[in-house]
């Protein structure tokens, strides 16, 4: 069995993004992989949460982990920060990272035009730890999106430095994995192409959301006029309408209002009105197991206390054997 390791920032409840960009395939990997899924609270650092909101979220990831099918048996689920060893990995990485290649990462120069106020150490250094997440378990496997190739890259390349610079052959070199499959991607209500909660809650549909809720969000998703000629491109959001409805809905719904737009004749209140109504009743048992977990705190502190002993059984072996290669002695 291949090792896959991945993670979810604790940063609050998940969204159908999460679900159908991760989850979904955290659900399949489990059965036929040696699977390590961690929440990265250690990540959400970053953004300086309270520790009450820190706290929360880590319980709420947990208990959506759990509600979406991951099956503490069947892999393992742990907490970042329960795994000390992660930190040390993170901290001996930093010290073969040159702040170069590290300065040119493309998720680095995104925060720094956008969050210009708050461009701390860990935003630059969060490649490093998310290789520290992925080799302290020596992964062969990652399920990545897009977005995150440029960081398994690094990863890469971190493993590869400490092979080199120690003349071993220590950590293998993970790769990309999903199945061989194109990840669906689920855009945002307010027009952007990815479903994101750190812009607008509002863009983004949670698991735990409330009918009214849904049916609110959808309701007020951004759109246009209407198309004013038969056949003319449809504008990013209202192709992001018909790509959530691709997903959420059955192919004769879509057939029925893509007809209809090509034809200037679609109303898309009634298009989002079928598109909710679809989106609730997926997402209704999610709802239901979300809320049934979180009634049940004893179950989720077992389940997160079997988990860290789990990973912290792979994640010693490693250090140990880190320090003996670099040098330090008892």
């Amino acid at each position: 069995m291949d090792t896959v390791v991945s993670g979810i920032r604790s940063t609050g409840n998940l969204h159908l993004g999460n679900y159908f960009g991760a989850i979904r395939n955290f659900v399949r990997m489990q059965e036929k992989d040696h699977c390590f899924f961690f929440i990265a609270d250690y990540h959400s650092l970053t953004t300086h949460p309270t520790p009450q909101d820190l706290q929360s979220s880590v319980r709420t990831v947990l208990t959506e982990f759990l509600a979406c099918g991951l099956d503490p048996e069947k892999s393992t689920l742990y907490i970042q920060s329960d795994l000390q060893e992660v930190a040390e990995l993170y901290l001996l990485l930093n010290m073969n990272a040159y702040v170069g290649e590290l300065e040119r990462c493309t998720s680095f120069k995104e925060k720094v035009r956008t969050q210009p106020d708050n461009v701390n150490a860990g935003l630059l250094t969060y490649p490093t730890l998310m290789a520290a997440d992925i080799i302290i378990h020596k992964a062969h496997k990652v399920p990545v999106g897009k977005d995150q190739e440029q960081h398994l890259e690094m990863t890469r390349t971190f493993a590869n430095r400490f092979n080199r610079m120690y003349k071993v052959e220590y950590f293998p070199e993970p790769v990309a994995y999903n199945f061989g499959e194109e990840l669906v991607k689920i855009p945002g209500l307010d027009g952007a192409t990815k479903m994101s909660k750190s812009d607008n809650e509002n863009s983004a549909i949670f698991l735990i959301d409330a009918p009214e809720v849904i049916r609110k969000k959808v309701m007020r998703a951004v759109t246009d006029a209407g198309p004013v000629e038969p056949n003319q491109p449809k504008p990013q959001p209202v192709e992001n309408l018909f790509q959530l409805m691709r997903v959420m809905s059955e192919p004769s719904a879509v057939e029925h209002f893509d007809a209809l737009y090509n034809k200037c004749e679609i109303r898309y209140g009634d298009m989002k009105k079928q598109l909710a109504e679809d989106v609730i009743r997926f997402t209704a048992p999610l709802r239901e197991k979300i809320l049934a977990l979180q009634a049940d705190q004893d179950y989720l502190d077992k389940v997160a206390k079997m988990g860290a002993e789990k990973a912290r059984a792979s994640a010693s072996a490693t250090i140990r054997e880190v320090r003996e290669i670099i040098g330090f002695r008892r």
